[in-house]
């Protein structure tokens, strides 16, 4: 039985054993399968990794090396290219305006307020200090916030570092991905700025390169624009305005969106505050403080001396002139052009001088810096006392006079078929009727245009004003506007101190400073006298004042006369003749010589423009220009030596480093001793003559000459103002000659022009910064010895009529008569 039962286990053992050895023999086959699965997945894990980094490593150096697109090189890291404005500069260190294509200049770290650089660094970088351009605690606060967590208000990566690369060198991205290789890009670009700048640098540049709205770009527009300031005085507040429209100009726009704004300012102020750059007690009473703006628009026609920067842009620019480019009736222009281009280095100086790389300069990128030589307060004086006078004064008489007329603002002396026909040619020199033209419309339909009312702003003394008016209204709307110019000088120098060619350059934009030339009347007369003293005259000299009579090659005769009867047939001196503007007396002169030696002294002094050599020359009338004038009279007080204007004294690059210098060019026109007796004679109109309202009306004091100047019908009033220090030139009139005043009391140049002058000397004496006063004296040349108390002196014109004698060539309707 026991043997038996051991048979029957026998099957059952060896089953159990086959099955254990089975079951070893799995659970040894599924270990070795895990291993060999676990070495796999090992292998694969440090395969991935190793070339992920290798990737990572291969990308980074293929970017970093410029081959998988742009990367700029090590020079172009060390000197980025940016768009800078050229800044023109006054003589006294003020920043007059600018040129520009993006309204950018640059500042220094010691010029930004540390409420600009704390307010950035709490907002956009608060570890800025601590990183080497790539922040890796704020990447990992994005890659798990923002891309895994999808938080989008955890904030950005970037660095300031990083996000000057991107202004720097890259543009905006046509799509994620390529945002998104950008992004890589600026990792490698902001660790060679690291290595390359430190963190001062940095924060300049980036501060510089950022963009605005409103034209302005970079901080120093920004501050200016929005706040009115500079870069180094921003208030806590006005600072963080400037950083929190950086997320987005447009959007946290601070004219539009005040209230949105003002959140986003407090956002900025509370960093800050987190920041430790403000306490709380600061913080609570910053944010409570309402938005305020001082906003002034960056605009090329507004600012000081607008004329004056668009005369010298133009000069800076312009071309070699060519005989093709100029019309047949432009021969005076192109000669003159030629003249300046061959003689004045600063006329046409962006296409004489390169730079280094042999390229031209460009005014509107290059960040120039051009030294001026006007004088910001002179500069606003002047402003001040054309606006006055013009404002306050002429232009409500010459409504006055004007209003009710159906020809106004021309001469009633003009026919209906005059006027129309002046009306006629202002439409055809519009913009408007020159684009009706050319899109083919025939004149009825043009008239129709210009007969139809539209909105629009126009010009008035109180500021502009919007309107419905026609274009024909508009046209003679602003044509009964009176212009004028002035020019002041340093008579020592050259240097063009006041620049004015107009009443408001954004409505008026012609300049009669320097680009019109208009007749000049009497102004002319002391050139000469200038002739008659060279050849030995003195101003106590005594001749008849009587008519006198030229004869011409034409056979007929040409007597200039009067206006009065003054002292007619006496013994008058000739300082007697010219402080009165005495017709006869002038003729005398002219008689004495010539008129091709009074044309010869004439350009000695100074005047380029063309004049025929006729008898009427002596009583003015060419044209010249405002400034041709004043540099002319520059010459007496200069001791008889001429300084060409001067308008620019260096030009520098955007580092500094000077390109070029200018200095004045001079030249002897006169003896000393003439000069001086010239002085004597200006004087004598100022102290007894045409000009002796700046006396008794004025109460202006000290040693001042001038003359007054008045031409045919009134077309034009001139004063011309000589001190020691300071040369001044004013000229009032239409812009159309048949635009004067008809009654002459009001239209000579002792009350168009000459108020101006007084206007302006009243604020420039009491200016002591200025160092111009008038205890000034003229010099007189050593040894001179010549009586100049003339015994009819204080004979002079009356009130009532001190400007008989300035309205000079009423017989002469135009100058070829004499040929």
């Amino acid at each position: 039985m026991i043997k038996n039962e051991k048979a029957l286990h026998k099957p059952f053992l060896y089953c159990l054993h086959e099955k254990l050895l089975f079951l070893h023999q799995t659970i040894i086959y599924h270990m070795d399968s895990k291993l060999v699965n676990y070495k796999k997945i090992l292998f694969w894990f440090w395969s991935l990794f190793v070339t992920g980094i290798l990737f990572i490593f291969i990308l980074f150096f293929l970017i970093s090396n410029g081959h998988l697109g742009f990367m700029p090189s090590f020079d172009e890291l060390e000197n980025p290219k940016s768009n800078l404005a050229t800044e023109v500069i006054s003589s006294d260190q003020q920043i007059l305006g600018s040129y520009f294509k993006q309204n950018r200049s640059f500042v220094n770290f010691k010029e930004l307020s540390p409420n600009i650089v704390n307010a950035l660094i709490a907002t956009e970088d608060v570890r800025f200090k601590d990183h080497s351009g790539v922040d890796s605690r704020g990447l990992a606060r994005v890659f798990f916030r923002t891309l895994l967590m999808r938080d989008q208000s955890s904030g950005g990566g970037s660095t300031i570092t990083q996000q000057l690369a991107k202004l720097l060198f890259h543009g905006q991205a046509a799509s994620k991905w390529e945002r998104g290789f950008q992004k890589l890009k600026e990792w490698v670009i902001a660790v060679k700025l690291e290595r390359s700048y430190t963190k001062e640098e940095i924060l300049t540049m980036y501060l510089n390169k950022a963009e605005f709205i409103y034209d302005a770009y970079g901080i120093k527009s920004a501050a200016q624009t929005f706040f009115n300031s500079s870069t180094d005085t921003l208030h806590v507040e006005h600072a963080a305005v400037i950083v929190g429209m950086l997320k987005n100009p447009a959007l946290y726009n601070p004219v539009r969106r005040t209230e949105m704004v003002q959140q986003r300012r407090n956002i900025v102020l509370n960093q800050m505050r987190k920041a430790m750059f403000l306490t709380q007690a600061e913080y609570d009473s910053l944010k409570t403080i309402p938005l305020t703006l001082d906003f002034n628009r960056a605009d090329h026609k507004a600012g000081p001396a607008p004329y004056f920067r668009e005369s010298l842009r133009l000069a800076l620019t312009a071309r070699e002139p060519k005989r093709e480019n100029y019309p047949s009736y432009m021969n005076q222009k192109f000669l003159e052009d030629s003249i300046e281009w061959g003689n004045n280095p600063m006329y046409g100086w962006i296409n004489k001088n390169l730079r280094p790389d042999g390229t031209k300069y460009d005014i509107y990128k290059d960040g120039l810096k051009i030294y001026t030589t006007v004088d910001s307060r002179l500069q606003g004086y002047a402003e001040e006392a054309v606006k006055m006078h013009l404002r306050d004064d002429i232009q409500p008489k010459f409504f006055s006079e004007k209003k009710g007329r159906s020809r106004a603002p021309y001469t009633h002396k003009i026919t209906k078929e005059q006027h129309e026909g002046i009306i006629e040619r202002a439409i055809q020199n519009t913009d408007r009727y020159r684009g009706l033209r050319r899109s083919g419309a025939d004149m009825d339909s043009i008239l129709r245009v210009f007969n139809h009312p539209y909105p629009m702003t126009v010009f008035t003394w109180d500021g502009d004003k919007d309107t419905l008016m026609t274009p024909l209204d508009s046209i003679k709307y602003y044509k009964h506007f009176l212009r004028a110019g002035m020019v002041s000088m340093d008579p020592l120098s050259g240097h063009v101190k006041a620049y004015i060619g107009g009443p408001n350059f954004k409505h008026f934009m012609y300049d009669m400073a320097g680009q019109g030339k208009r007749q000049v009347g009497s102004t002319i007369k002391p050139f000469v006298y200038t002739l008659a003293m060279q050849e030995g005259h003195t101003p106590c000299d005594l001749v008849p004042n009587i008519p006198q009579t030229f004869y011409l090659p034409t056979g007929k005769t040409w007597t200039p006369r009067n206006s009065g009867n003054r002292r007619k047939g006496e013994m008058v001196s000739l300082k007697w003749g010219l402080a009165n503007s005495n017709n006869n007396i002038t003729a005398w002169v002219m008689k004495q010589y010539n008129p091709e030696a009074v044309a010869s002294t004439i350009h000695s002094l100074g005047i380029k423009s063309p004049m025929d050599p006729v008898p009427a020359l002596c009583l003015g009338t060419p044209d010249f220009s405002l400034l041709e004038m004043t540099g002319a009279y520059c010459t007496y007080a200069n001791k008889g030596v001429h300084i060409e204007p001067l308008i620019v004294t260096r030009i520098e690059d955007r580092y500094g480093n000077v390109i070029t210098d200018f200095h004045p060019r001079k030249r002897e026109a006169i003896s000393e001793s003439t000069a001086y007796l010239m002085i004597n004679l200006l004087q004598g109109v100022v102290d007894q003559g045409t000009g002796n309202r700046l006396r008794w009306k004025y109460n202006l004091k000290g040693k001042i000459g001038g003359k007054t100047g008045t031409t045919q019908n009134n077309s034009d009033g001139w004063f011309m103002g000589v001190t020691p220090n300071l040369v001044t030139g004013v000229w009032v009139g239409g812009e159309d000659r048949d635009i004067h005043f008809d009654n002459t009391y009001l239209g000579q140049g002792a009350n168009m022009a000459l108020p101006i002058f007084a206007l302006y000397m009243q604020q420039v004496y009491t200016d002591e910064s200025i160092e111009i006063t008038a205890e000034d004296k003229f010099e007189a040349p050593l040894n001179f010895n010549a009586n100049l108390i003339c015994p009819d002196e204080h004979i002079s014109a009356d009130k009532s009529t001190e400007n008989d004698n300035d309205i000079n060539n009423q017989e002469v309707k135009s100058q070829e008569e004499f040929f």
